[in-house]
């Protein structure tokens, strides 16, 4: 499946994947973050739910704390 993610152009996502797992593909931690699909913002609450699907376009945001 082909995907844009932060702007950079993915080829090798498996089909039927979730948010959930599109994460741990890349391997990003769920904690801290945050995703927009398509212009909005998907709940953390639905990663596992929320099926990623053929041309999506993401933005991935990892918070990092520091002082």
């Amino acid at each position: 499946m082909n995907l844009v993610i932060n702007g950079k152009d993915y080829h090798d996502i498996p089909d039927g994947i979730s948010v959930g797992g599109l994460l741990d593909h890349l391997k990003l931690p769920r904690k801290k973050i945050a995703v927009e699909r398509n212009l909005e913002i998907v709940p953390k609450s639905t990663f596992d739910s929320c099926i990623v699907e053929e041309g999506d376009r993401f933005e991935i945001i990892h918070f990092i704390g520091g002082g």
